[in-house]
């Protein structure tokens, strides 16, 4: 096939405007076009308030010996080349009547894409997830959000979809994929029912009254399969003999032999990384970053992102992506953005309280929100050893739920009152979307004064990029402390643990990913080395028997 990039066309073109473009870039008839496909589409708004149009990459087949004569004639054009070949091509099958069987610990999207692999591959993986069911967790985190109960096992971090179920739903990441690893994850959500837009769009996100639908699809997948997947199941310990993996014990007591166990626990099992940690499993610590949401009304942003285009429907809600260097030596930035979404309650602790941010498909709620968060390093802003950041982040949620008013309420403040260091006391326009509900307050005694002095800096410069971000009555809700796990299992270049064979440290919790998307990619990637490894030794006994 044939790829043409940087096609445009403008809003509200036809649907055939973008196969009659391509065939006139190309000089043919559209009647010679065999198959078309859009693999991407963008928009380009830095002339906002002028012209904004939609920018194509598609693909294209033609007949044999006419594809040949048009990439020949387009040979030192560097928008028209042939197509990267997209598919995904399985790197290994398990034998017949093998008895052998992976263990996968953790039901996010790291967890949830490596069994799925795994599955397909005819491995058979056993699932262990603590947490329950997509739509019965559904119900316990919105005890949480509405009647302040708090499940510690099923919220917004445990359970089936992991912390992304509950997110914007985003499948975009910075990760590269040469092999197209992540096309792969796209094409499984839209068989599990997505929209296929999300195969194309720039920005594609599902949002997660949708994703509960989708989760629960590709699990019943797995277990067709021949996957198993427990619910409401812990890992107790792992058990290591001689430096490798003998089997998982459960809190049942009961102990799964296996010589394979994939490690997708998410960066919120904080029981587990320690268990691990007293196992000798090595880690080090690693940075992440703590702030605050922060939350305007969406029409702020399209106005600022969008100019005359804001509240157009093609376009949809905006977003955007900041970062400021302060003069105390820290970086602050915009993490996790949701257009048209809220602040919801993430804790899955007593005594503690998290936020994070969630949209919906639809993107059309009435505030924008992201997290504001400060960059901190082991060491310097954490010392104590490798478990000194999951102590910061611990003692940090217990400063906000006390501050909050000790009931899950988040502690918050008027952007304005936060800049000039006074305590707020009644709300401005904006109106918070935090469930169970906030209370006003001074956000200076919930973060580190460095996190607080950068902070301060930031927004007013924010304010430059995005006129009116720094607005008064704009809201900060506290606090954003699980931007990413705070240690990373190390993992060789056979994506094994470094002292424990047969350990495959994935994903979030293990340090190597970030967003749906990315977990997902290197769940995949785990499961192939993790199958390969088991055909590798299963050759080995057969040669040697």
């Amino acid at each position: 096939m044939i790829q043409i990039t940087e096609l445009s066309l403008p809003l509200g073109h036809a649907d055939n405007a973008i196969q009659q473009a391509a065939a006139e870039r190309l000089a043919i008839t559209e009647a010679q076009i065999e198959r078309f496909t859009v693999f991407k589409r963008s928009y380009d708004a830095r002339k906002k308030n002028t012209e904004i149009k939609f920018v194509y990459t598609v693909h294209l087949a033609l007949d044999a010996g006419l594809e040949e004569q048009v990439l020949m004639r387009f040979a030192d054009d560097p928008k028209v080349k042939p197509a990267p070949d997209t598919e995904y091509v399985y790197k290994a099958q398990a034998p017949e009547g093998s008895a052998k069987r992976p263990v996968v610990v953790g039901f996010g999207p790291c967890g949830l894409f490596a069994a799925l692999l795994l599955a397909q591959m005819g491995f058979k993986p056993i699932v262990i997830e603590r947490g329950k069911e997509v739509r019965e967790r559904t119900k316990d985190t919105w005890a949480l959000w509405r009647g302040r109960k708090l499940s510690p096992e099923s919220n917004v971090q445990y359970g089936e979809g992991g912390a992304g179920l509950f997110s914007d739903g985003k499948l975009y990441s910075q990760i590269k994929d040469p092999q197209f690893y992540g096309r792969k994850v796209m094409h499984e959500f839209v068989k599990a029912g997505a929209p296929e837009e999300i195969l194309f769009i720039s920005k594609p996100h599902i949002g997660t009254f949708r994703l509960t639908g989708i989760v629960a699809h590709m699990r019943e997948q797995i277990r067709a399969l021949g996957g198993e997947v427990r619910f409401q199941t812990r890992m107790k310990t792992l058990k290591i003999e001689n430096g490798c993996v003998a089997g998982v014990e459960l809190d049942s007591g009961e102990v799964i032999q296996t010589s394979h166990v994939v490690l997708a626990l998410g960066h919120s099992a904080r029981d587990s990384v320690r268990m691990l940690h007293s196992e000798g499993v090595y880690m080090e610590a690693k940075p992440f970053a703590i702030g605050f949401r922060i939350e305007h009304p969406q029409s702020l942003i399209d106005t600022a992102r969008l100019g005359k285009y804001a509240g157009n429907k093609e376009l949809g809600a905006a977003d955007y992506k900041l970062v400021h260097h302060a003069k105390n030596g820290r970086a602050v930035y915009s993490f996790c953005m949701c257009p048209g979404g809220t602040v919801v309650a993430a804790t899955s602790e007593v005594g503690r309280v998290v936020t994070n941010g969630m949209s919906q498909y639809s993107r059309n709620e009435r505030n924008a929100n992201s997290g504001i968060v400060v960059g901190i390093e082991p060491g310097t802003d954490f010392a104590g050893g490798v478990l000194a950041g999951i102590e910061l982040q611990e003692a940090l949620e217990s400063k906000a739920y006390e501050v909050g008013g000790s009931d899950y309420s988040a502690p918050a403040q008027l952007v304005g009152d936060f800049i000039k260091g006074h305590a707020s006391t009644q709300l401005g326009e904006v109106v918070p979307s935090y469930q169970p509900g906030i209370k006003l307050t001074d956000l200076a005694e919930t973060l580190p004064e460095y996190a607080i002095t950068a902070m301060r800096e930031a927004l007013p410069a924010f304010g430059k990029k995005i006129r009116g971000f720094d607005r008064a009555d704009a809201i900060l809700t506290g606090v954003e402390t699980r931007t990413s796990s705070p240690v990373r299992v190390k993992r060789g270049e056979d994506l094994q643990s470094l002292n424990t064979r047969g350990l495959y440290p994935a994903g979030e919790g293990a340090g190597y990913a970030g967003g749906i998307l990315s977990a997902g990619v290197d769940g995949i990637k785990v499961a192939e080395a993790l199958a390969a490894d088991m055909l590798a030794g299963l050759a080995k006994r057969q040669g040697s028997s």
